[in-house]
């Protein structure tokens, strides 16, 4: 029996593509979400452009046939609006006018005529808990979501080398195959290794032996950039190793990388330092500049609003990156602050010269980035679909790196299985042309008192 789904808005508006998702079964837009849709068509932002897309896709299907009626979907399911259920009777706490509960009565409405199991799907929690007080069932969309977090992709792993091989891998490298972990049970078992996946080798002989690398087609190899120092800065663990190995590598090469942390970790700061180090310190010829877009919660909807240009518009939210910029330009540690003016000076003209430049997230729509070293930071932040877009605009020699914390999520109706930053990770894994690497809580990098609040807090 064919099961009946009805669509909130906010699935909508993050995936505009959701009708399709559903396979043969029936999905039905209550007249509430039609109306929230029209007062969202002429929103700035991904919401307004989301909002405009779904109307487009539901026109096409009005051309086809009476919607009230419901269309066929090339899924094989139906898609219907359903205008009645108005005189149902909610809970006297549930005021009738909300468009939440306009949404519930057509779910209740359902339930009660219908012999078909009707599901709730909306990303508002607080509503699928409505749902469930009225004994309905409810769920969030399901086809964007990604792996717990505990068991997404890290990018790295530690295996045991026998003594022998280990002692070339400098110069050979180590055949996957040949290396080992050990169970808790003290069983050898052997790992499952993706390509580009970044690996500590310990010889199995000595455990103060190690060697850092990389899978590459099969093989175990060195890192390439072990001994670089982008713009005067050493790697102090073997996260920032890896990170710098991603980093350093040409765009043909590794144009996307994925980076995953907390904060600390050095993601920002390693990134800027790199692109700092091609386009000013050995200049390479690879890219044209750096471009930073740092989105946030209110930051789409909000900057139609704002005063001033584009750049004072979105000079607030690039502030870490300025901060990151002023110990990456005046790198003695001794020294460092004792000229405000100089320093500020020599950031501005960085920006002044091109060589780095801040746009809103929503302003990458529609455009080929060419020869552009493109650091999206606070990735956490964007939905599945925006991320879809971003890489999706890599032009010709363009690098894309990918910064965030899971954890650290300000975006409603996104969680540590939905946004943007896990769902590339868990879905460009094993791609030869995509690099990861998760940070760890040990490789922060920040004072004292951080590293004390990670363990206690």
């Amino acid at each position: 029996m064919s099961k009946v789904y009805v669509i909130d808005t906010n699935v909508l508006i993050q995936a505009p593509y959701a009708p399709e998702c559903f396979e043969d079964n029936q999905i039905v837009l209550p007249l509430a979400v039609i109306e929230e849709l029209d007062g969202l068509k002429k929103a700035e932002g991904e919401r307004g452009a989301n909002a405009r897309k779904v109307i487009r896709y539901l026109e096409q299907l009005r051309q086809k046939g009476n919607l009230l009626e419901g269309v066929s979907l090339s899924t094989g399911g139906v898609l219907r609006v359903e205008k009645n259920f108005v005189d149902v009777k909610l809970p006297e706490d549930l005021p009738d006018s909300t468009m939440d509960n306009r949404i519930l009565k057509v779910c209740l409405g359902l339930s009660q005529t219908l012999e078909s199991q009707v599901i709730l799907v909306t990303k508002d929690l607080l509503l699928r808990l409505k749902a469930q007080l009225l004994g309905l069932a409810a769920e969030d969309f399901m086809a964007e979501q990604v792996l717990e977090q505990e068991q997404q992709y890290t990018g790295r792993c530690q295996v045991y080398v026998p003594e022998e091989l280990f002692k070339d891998f400098k110069k050979k490298g180590v055949p996957v195959e040949e290396v080992y972990q050990v169970d808790e049970g003290g069983q050898r078992m052997t790992p499952q290794l993706t390509e580009n996946q970044f690996v500590i080798l310990q010889a199995d002989q000595s455990q103060k032996k190690t060697h850092l690398g990389r899978v590459e087609k099969g093989v175990i190899r060195k890192l390439e950039y072990r001994k670089s120092q982008p713009y005067g800065i050493t790697p102090r663990n073997a996260g920032q190793y890896f990170l710098q190995e991603a980093l350093m590598q040409p765009a043909d090469k590794a144009p996307l990388v994925i980076v995953k942390g907390m904060a600390g970790t050095s993601k920002t700061f390693y990134s800027l330092a790199v692109g700092l180090e091609k386009l000013l310190n050995h200049p390479t010829g690879e890219y044209r500049r750096i471009l930073v877009c740092r989105p946030n919660a209110q930051f789409d909807s909000d900057i139609g609003f704002l005063p001033g240009d584009e750049q004072e518009k979105i000079s607030p939210l690039m502030r870490p990156v300025i901060d990151n910029l002023e110990q990456l330009i005046d790198s003695s540690e001794e020294e460092r602050f004792e000229n405000e003016a100089e320093l500020q000076d020599k950031i501005e003209e960085i920006f002044s010269r091109g060589l780095i430049q801040a746009e809103a997230l929503n302003f990458i729509r529609g455009r080929s980035i060419i020869k552009t070293y493109l650091i999206i930071d606070e990735a956490q932040n964007t939905t599945p679909n925006q991320i879809k877009g971003i890489i999706t605009r890599a032009g010709k020699d363009t690098k894309i790196i990918l910064l965030g914390d899971p954890n650290q999520i300000d975006r409603p109706f996104l969680d540590e299985r939905t946004n943007g930053l896990s769902y590339a990770s868990e879905h460009m894994k094993g791609s030869p042309l995509c690099w990861q690497i998760t940070m760890t809580a040990q490789e922060c990098e920040r004072s004292q008192l951080a590293m004390d609040a990670i363990r206690r807090l």
